[in-house]
């Protein structure tokens, strides 16, 4: 398995936000990760890009442990991340947003991004321009470049944010709640995108969301937590009708069909 997580568990002094959670996460798969609120999606996410470190477990990317490394170590390992809550640079435009996330793969050296005299620094910026403006066209965000990202709207907000985390070139991008804050029609349109962008890109996607309707036609398999424990893990057919997901749901329907 690409991207294994064993036994991962996480305290915050008295209290154990995760217990043992296990995932496993083929190359190229496309997995949602669902639950109440308080579930603790987002600590795994955290646990995973390096933001917290596991009070027990281990986390292996391609063969590779992740734990105990630097956030910024795990994004060159190929990690990437959106947000619950839109963290943009708010007052830089949307080009320059994603122009700063291409430095991550930076060729020119501290002296060069001081003096920006050497043919090497033209060229670095230069293809960084490039590749920031096919970021944004990829994402239907090209008409706004020049937007400060403040005062776009939500839904364009949140595909900045994919754009720029496409920048840091990753093999898993990790999806905390995309569509909040989206209309139906903008929910089935990332639907769509992020199809094209598995494709592309080559990527793994591993999504936390809320809306069982963007879920069950995004996901091809779905982990659900309660208490910080996986208590399901299959297929959206398999999930929607499993008694012990439904009951984490108190009762509701928990998938709708497209």
């Amino acid at each position: 398995m690409w991207l294994e997580v064993r036994g991962l568990t996480m305290e915050f002094g008295g209290v154990r936000a995760l217990s043992r959670v296990d995932l496993d996460v083929a190359r190229g798969d496309l997995v949602a990760l669902i639950g109440p609120n308080g579930a603790g999606k987002t600590t795994v996410f955290n646990v995973l890009t390096g933001i917290y470190r596991p009070t027990g477990g281990d986390i292996r990317l391609d063969g590779h442990s992740l734990v105990g490394l630097r956030p910024c170590r795990i994004t060159r390992r190929g990690v990437a991340r959106t947000f619950q809550n839109i963290r943009l640079f708010a007052n830089l435009s949307a080009f320059d947003n994603v122009r700063i996330a291409l430095h991550a793969h930076v060729r020119y050296g501290t002296l060069e991004s001081f003096t920006h005299l050497t043919p090497r620094f033209a060229r670095e910026e230069a293809r960084m321009a490039e590749e920031a403006e096919a970021l944004l066209d990829t994402v239907g965000l090209s008409a706004q470049r020049d937007l400060v990202a403040r005062n776009l709207p939500y839904g364009q907000q949140r595909r900045l944010e994919i754009a720029r985390a496409l920048a840091t070139r990753p093999h898993l991008l990790l999806l905390d709640e995309p569509v909040a804050g989206m209309n139906p029609r903008e929910t089935m349109v990332l639907v769509e995108l992020l199809r094209e962008l598995r494709e592309r890109f080559a990527l793994t996607l591993l999504v936390i969301e809320h809306d069982m309707r963007f879920v069950m036609n995004l996901s091809e398999r779905i982990y659900v937590l309660e208490y910080g424990e996986v208590i399901a893990e299959g297929p959206p057919d398999a999930i929607r009708r499993n008694p012990k997901v439904i009951e984490a749901y108190m009762g509701e329907e928990v998938a709708v069909e497209g």
